[in-house]
């Protein structure tokens, strides 16, 4: 009886540890899927461009020689980006981050990166979902930009600032290689090889004077602290009078 009872113990044993071990690859197969379903960074996790050559714009700027004669009255994303933003970002008539004449309705902290995750033709770009960082995070409609309204930091000596990606640019509108990569920027001419174009807000908080250099890298909305930049955030999306 003894030899039988303990037989069956060693058994329980057995099943128990068999279970558990079942339990663990499950808890492992559940952990790898929900890696992939999900492709937020922790902050220091995505790449740090270093020492890119950093030029002022805005919304309503005309165009010239110094933007390759492309005015910024409308956007990549938004054929109404003048009227949606309020008028003008007068990059010398300031009120704070303001322009002096308005308070905005959207954010003041923007920029513009050398990506437009749609071609010239308004379809959505075979490499966005590929490069793109973040576009596993959720299902995107058929007129949903997944780059516009992102946030970036920019890092200029000890100052640190946070804006909104709403436009692409300088010069260059596919340059993945770059924006979601360890590159240096196509761009190697134009305006000093600039790889990333600010607001006047974003110029005016870290103290930019004519064409300088930042470091800056891609976070998450949940990472941007309180800051200006915060007041009035963009949620806008797409609108190309569709």
């Amino acid at each position: 009886m003894f030899i039988i009872k303990k037989n069956n113990l060693f058994l329980l044993k057995k099943k128990n540890i068999i279970g558990l071990i079942f339990f663990i690859m499950l808890l492992v197969i559940a952990g790898c899927k929900a890696k992939n379903n999900i492709s937020s960074f922790v902050p220091n996790e995505f790449p740090i461009h270093k020492n890119i050559i950093v030029t002022c714009f805005w919304i309503g700027e005309p165009a010239d020689s110094e933007n390759g004669y492309i005015s910024n009255y409308e956007s990549a994303w938004d054929i109404n980006w003048l009227s949606h933003y309020g008028g003008e970002d007068d990059p010398t008539n300031r009120n704070g981050f303001y322009p002096a004449s308005f308070i905005p309705k959207e954010n003041s902290f923007y920029f513009a990166l050398p990506y437009d995750d749609f071609d010239s033709t308004g379809n959505r770009r075979q490499n966005a979902f590929k490069e793109i960082y973040w576009s596993k995070e959720k299902s995107w409609s058929a007129y949903e930009s997944i780059c516009k309204n992102h946030w970036i930091k920019i890092i200029k000596g000890s100052k640190i600032v946070y804006a909104q990606w709403e436009d692409c640019g300088p010069f260059y509108y596919d340059d993945f290689n770059y924006v979601f990569g360890t590159s240096q920027p196509l761009n190697q001419t134009l305006n000093n090889s600039s790889g990333l174009d600010v607001s006047p807000a974003v110029r005016d908080y870290l103290g930019i004077s004519g064409l300088d250099k930042v470091d800056w890298q891609f976070v998450d909305s949940v990472d941007v602290p309180n800051g200006p930049w915060k007041i009035i955030v963009t949620t806008s999306q797409v609108d190309w009078g569709q």
